[in-house]
């Protein structure tokens, strides 16, 4: 999951046979609101824009029990050249992410040390975009 400009959010990982609704939960709740300097939350995203993988009715009810208005292509009736507009964001970021060669191919067997080198690559893509 990434915001607007393309800076990771959450980093779930997953095996490969695994639709992306029944993950959404967990991406969502991975995004956890941080306190801010002055005591203030926060706010969860407004919006989610998603591909039609998600375009189930079990994805946009979650969703919206979590505030969230869902944004998703349903299939057979929404053209995709419109959800592209903000979807290669997140494309971009997976392409970021592939940049680095631990990433590209999976070497190691245990999740836990692929889930680090996830969020490592997360951070160095964070990193990337401070002044």
């Amino acid at each position: 999951m990434v915001d607007r400009t393309g800076i990771p959010l959450a980093i779930v990982l997953t095996a490969a046979n695994v639709t992306e609704c029944t993950v959404l939960a967990q991406a969502v709740d991975a995004v956890r609101p941080p306190k801010q300097a002055n005591g203030r939350r926060r706010k969860r995203p407004v919006e989610l824009h998603a591909d039609k993988g998600d375009a189930y009715r079990f994805c946009r009810d979650l969703l919206r029990q979590r505030h969230i208005i869902p944004r998703i292509a349903r299939t057979g009736i929404e053209a995709s050249q419109r959800l592209g507009r903000q979807r290669w964001v997140v494309e971009r970021t997976l392409a970021w992410l592939n940049r680095f060669r631990r990433l590209t191919i999976r070497y190691e067997r245990r999740a836990d040390i692929h889930q680090a080198f996830l969020t490592l690559g997360g951070a160095l893509i964070c990193w990337n975009y401070l002044p």
